[in-house]
């Protein structure tokens, strides 16, 4: 099993929290690295919604949720020009040691020497629920996709949608401009999503044209092909009766399953699955610390805009945990010499 090089600060999470942590621990020049479960930068803003608008991001009227990934992450790496952002993709913490008066952060393929960990795992190390059919599996990476990270990659393709959360449906809304046809399939004529853009997609599939299509009380019954996916049978779970339409994509959109695995077991403060954290971000075991939304505390906000001065606190306080001489407060940014200003 590799070991890294030993950095000052291990950020476990790389969604909005834990990039900008990335990159307020390169102003306070600190050697700092993401490692995080999902296969790509983002957390939930690109596995969930990336084609989504936020509006209550400071300095942005409104911005689209992968564009705001993609600016914290130029943010970020700017003090990593010359290497490339020390991020490790699709790699779940499995455990914690102490060794030589450091950290050692393990995952299933790989040794992190650290000597200070910052928690931005949002949820937790979250993964999207698989389809439940046993003949659906040897469809992923065939034309089964639990993820989208490319709207463009589904263009004239027919695609199904299973599921009636707010992903299901933002997802059927967003692909009928591009696809061939989208399909979207659930087991009940109750849905979880908001009511402004289940009336958009049902609107759409009023039009007739068979672009969009939307059928209640139906499942997926078969898939059919060779290498790829080219069609599938749906089955009407009242009557049983089925129908076969052609397919190319199937998007599973079941939600995720989030857990906080082995950091149930480092003696941090934990209540109802969050961690609970002082002001200064601590969790209850020195040199550990979070932000974002696994913390918890008195007056919680769950928003992103909380979880960049989260993430502030808790990297200026690991870098005077690691550095006592360092001030926690490292002053302005206009001011700092890191940027080429008067270092006051």
């Amino acid at each position: 099993m590799p070991t890294h090089p030993l950095r000052d600060l291990t950020i476990i999470g790389g969604g909005p929290t834990g990039l900008f942590a990335q990159f307020y621990a390169g102003m306070r020049g600190a050697s700092a690295q993401i490692v995080d479960a999902l296969p790509e930068l983002g957390g939930q803003l690109t596995a969930l919604y990336p084609e989504k608008y936020i509006f209550d991001v400071a300095g942005y009227p409104k911005v689209l949720a992968k564009d705001l990934v993609k600016a914290l992450t130029e943010q970020a790496s700017q003090f990593h020009q010359d290497t490339g952002l020390p991020a490790h993709l699709g790699k779940r913490i499995v455990g914690l040691e102490e060794e030589d008066g450091h950290f050692v952060l393990e995952t299933e393929t790989d040794r992190f020497p650290t000597k200070a960990v910052v928690i931005a795992a949002g949820i937790g190390a979250f993964s999207p629920r698989r389809l439940p059919q046993a003949f659906a599996g040897e469809w992923y990476g065939r034309g089964v996709h639990a993820l989208v990270s490319n709207p463009d990659a589904f263009r004239d393709r027919d695609v199904l949608i299973i599921g009636g959360g707010d992903s299901a449906f933002d997802w059927c809304a967003q692909l009928r401009e591009r696809a061939k046809s989208v399909t979207l399939i659930h087991r009940s004529d109750r849905f979880r999503a908001h009511a402004a853009t289940v009336q958009e997609v049902h609107a759409a599939a009023a039009v007739g044209d068979g672009r969009v299509n939307v059928f209640t009380f139906h499942e997926l019954d078969a898939i059919h092909g060779g290498e790829h996916i080219t069609g599938v049978t749906l089955k009407d779970v009242k009557t049983k009766a089925t129908r076969a339409m052609p397919c190319d994509v199937i998007l599973p959109m079941l939600g995720y399953v989030s857990d906080l695995g082995t950091l149930l077991d480092w003696g941090l403060n934990i209540e109802k699955d969050e961690i609970l954290v002082t002001t200064q971000m601590e969790t209850g075991r020195p040199g550990i610390y979070a932000a974002g939304d696994i913390t918890t505390y008195p007056g919680k906000l769950k928003l992103i805009a909380a979880g960049f001065s989260e993430a502030a606190i808790a990297v200026n306080q690991a870098v005077h945990h690691i550095y006592p001489e360092k001030k926690v407060a490292p002053g302005h940014s206009s001011n700092l010499a890191i940027f080429g200003q008067k270092d006051d």
